[in-house]
């Protein structure tokens, strides 16, 4: 793998594979965005169907996610030590690990329907959620190979079938989407036996959503087949090559459910606080959310840069790498950090026509802007240690930086010191910013003295 020796020529190695990666990310998110938008034209219970049947599936899935990058220092250090054939053998563990997963997690979602009414959901908003959440269940195991695969093309230098899988799987749900939710009446004659199709609501959008993530996986696959590789792989699993998958990228799960379960909390809590403040959260938290899709692309982009270097034995490429990752991501994200803070107000119009909501959302944005490049650095951290294989700090530095440090901070603010949603904000931004910190100090520290490829990583 080329390592430039200079810094501008690394930015823009990066930035040839982020841009793709970035792209690809916001494709993935675009998919739940448009099942709401087409949804929300069924009618109110099939809307918030689809978000509680989304929200059950994610909270559990973020877990399999996670684990499955940990497969990203394993395939890109095993390229940068020129091992294609061992690359490769670990995409074939991903396939196996992804089934074993994806049916272990399937499992406590099947019974999740059932703690909704108890929960006190809406008997129609619970039957919308639970038909959504079990349409989903079958897609579950091509859901976990995409990460897979990314890890595998990504790695191979090849970012363009990611964004081209998304772009498929994007067009494949919009045309399920419309037909299943609504059904066939609408079409003309000529459309055939798809007239005969019933209006299945939320329970269509997960049908849909669950062709588009096996098609995806099909699409991914079949890219990754396309590159060449010398030698004979292992085709059958290997537990103790999944085994190595799973201690690399458990922590990775662990420390995403961390900052999904904080974001989760702070939601119910400005649900307590009124109908506004948890419109203005949503908000606020939508659009804050789809800016870090750039730091999520450049933080995949940093691991594959330090993990090839970290396979090739050349430390000072990986330290290069990283630095450059840190600062670019900085870069972007301060964009999107001074975008937010000097129009918040227009941003907020673009997502809501009530005056109430956009006034609370406003001041929002603006601690959005101001956390924006915590936001992306933590990210871009988490990244670049996951590409020298170190995972399990970032899961420590999550779960102090956000719940000793963060939560207690929101709860002051918001709660005891009367700033409501605004404060719990602001907590917020204190443990992103405290996550940010520790996590480049520590790719500082051991990029300063050798870092050791991953046992297995690679056959020598």
């Amino acid at each position: 793998m080329p390592f430039p020796p200079s810094i501008r020529a690394e930015a823009r190695a990066l930035l040839r594979l982020a841009v793709p990666l970035a792209l690809a990310n916001a494709g993935q998110s675009l998919m739940t965005v448009v099942d709401a938008a087409v949804v929300g034209r069924a009618g109110a219970a099939q809307l918030a169907g689809v978000g509680l049947g989304s929200l059950l599936f994610f909270a559990v899935t973020v877990l399999g996610m996670g684990t499955m990058m940990g497969l990203d220092p394993l395939v890109s250090q095993a390229l940068g030590a020129g091992d294609g054939t061992r690359a490769r053998h670990f995409l074939w563990q991903g396939a196996w690990l992804s089934l074993l997963l994806g049916t272990a997690l399937a499992l406590p979602l099947c019974f999740a329907p059932r703690a909704l009414g108890p929960l006190g959901i809406a008997p129609d908003v619970a039957a919308q959620a639970s038909g959504h959440l079990l349409a989903r269940l079958p897609g579950l195991p091509a859901f976990l190979f995409f990460f897979a695969a990314r890890s595998y093309l990504q790695g191979s230098n090849a970012p363009r079938a990611v964004l081209l899988s998304a772009v498929v799987a994007n067009v494949v749900n919009l045309l399920l989407d419309v037909l299943l939710v609504f059904g066939g009446e609408g079409l003309s004659p000529g459309w055939g036996p798809l007239r005969a199709v019933p209006a299945l609501g939320a329970t269509g959008s997960g049908i849909a959503t669950t062709v588009a993530a096996w098609v995806q996986a099909a699409f991914v696959a079949w890219a990754a087949g396309r590159i060449p590789v010398r030698g004979r792989w292992v085709r059958r699993p290997v537990a103790a090559e999944m085994s190595l998958a799973v201690k690399i990228g458990a922590p990775i799960g662990l420390h995403m459910g961390v900052e999904v379960g904080l974001f989760a909390l702070v939601g119910l809590l400005a649900g307590r606080l009124g109908a506004v403040p948890m419109a203005a959260h949503q908000v606020a938290l939508a659009l804050a959310s789809f800016s870090f899709n750039a730091a999520v692309g450049i933080g995949n982009a940093g691991s594959v840069r330090v993990g090839w270097a970290v396979g090739s034995r050349d430390t000072p490429a990986a330290r290069r790498a990283g630095l450059v990752t840190f600062g670019l991501g900085a870069a972007v994200m301060s964009t999107w950090g001074l975008a937010f803070l000097l129009f918040p107000e227009v941003f907020a119009r673009l997502m809501s026509s009530d005056p109430a909501v956009v006034a609370m959302a406003t001041p929002l944005l603006r601690v959005a802007g101001v956390f924006q490049v915590s936001d992306g650095i933590q990210a871009i951290g988490a990244g670049v240690l996951r590409g020298a294989g170190d995972t399990r700090f970032t899961l420590w530095a999550n779960l102090v930086g956000h719940w000793a440090l963060g939560m207690p901070a929101a709860l002051g603010l918001g709660l005891v010191a009367g700033w409501g949603i605004t404060g719990l904000w602001w907590g917020l931004l204190i443990g992103l910013s405290a996550v940010a910190v520790a996590l480049f100090a520590r790719f500082r520290r051991i990029s300063s003295r050798e870092i050791l490829p991953i046992r297995g990583a690679h056959a020598g």
